[in-house]
């Protein structure tokens, strides 16, 4: 295989399980397999590739994708979704919030990302914002008050990072930063959607606060917030996206 195009259509098949005629035009990204079990029960549809890298579930034009943890991670699955070009992807990410005002099960709906991954270097220089699709996020900005909630805007920080929170320098460094929130995709998301030609975007959902060692995710913590908010976070995707296709609206607001 000798080219990109090669390499992602065989590539995307072999990492999900799903032939590139069975993907829907609109995907959800997650890092969360509870994610694709909750879509595969309300949607009334099978998981696939439950012995692949990424399961996958597809319903009514949506496709919901488990692309794991992890800028690399990230920057893989939108190279892989290039071999079925989606209207656009939406990623149902968890975050930490950074600033004291966050609370737990709090929307963050990101207006740009800071990039601290070090994986989107391989694709822009470090002086391209990474940015989501601005009628992206409108539709999910519709959604969410249609559904009756609130969320928060701002820039969230991406990093390659995981085991940071005992770490005060680097506590003092995200302070300096203003960011709202901090996750390990969201930038290298925007930025490898952005250099594909994919309209991109991101809804996150504040599961932890890790700055106060009290705020710190663990396991029994975990296991709550999903209880409490992973169905709400999964409907505000699929409703977002829903909206988009019963429109019709296109979202390629700038010309790549």
């Amino acid at each position: 295989m000798h080219t990109k195009e090669q390499i992602v259509k065989d590539w995307l098949t072999r990492y999900t399980g799903v032939p590139l005629e069975a993907f829907g035009h609109h995907i959800l990204l997650t890092n969360f397999q509870h994610y694709v079990q909750l879509f595969a029960e309300v949607m009334k549809v099978d998981i696939q590739g439950l012995n692949k890298p990424m399961p996958s579930a597809t319903a009514q034009d949506i496709t919901i994708i488990n692309f794991g943890i992890g800028s690399p991670n990230a920057a893989l699955i939108m190279d892989l979704l290039t071999a079925i070009q989606p209207a656009a992807v939406l990623f149902i990410g968890k975050c930490g919030g950074l600033k004291k005002r966050n609370q737990i099960g709090d929307f963050i709906l990101p207006i740009g990302a800071i990039r601290g991954d070090g994986t989107s270097d391989d694709y822009f220089p470090k002086e391209v914002p990474a940015m989501p699709s601005f009628a992206l996020q409108r539709a999910i900005s519709s959604t969410i008050k249609d559904q009756g909630f609130n969320y928060w805007t701002g820039t969230v920080y991406t990093t390659n990072r995981r085991v940071w929170e005992h770490d005060e320098d680097f506590k003092t460094y995200l302070e300096s930063l203003r960011a709202y929130a901090i996750d390990m995709e969201t930038a290298t998301l925007f930025i490898v959607g952005f250099h594909n030609k994919i309209p991109t975007g991101a809804l996150l959902l504040v599961t932890d606060q890790p700055m106060v060692p009290e705020g710190v995710k663990t396991q029994s913590k975990d296991e709550q917030n999903s209880r409490r908010f992973d169905h709400q976070h999964l409907q505000a995707g699929i409703d977002s996206l829903r909206q988009l296709i019963n429109r019709g609206d296109t979202i390629r607001h700038l010309k790549f």
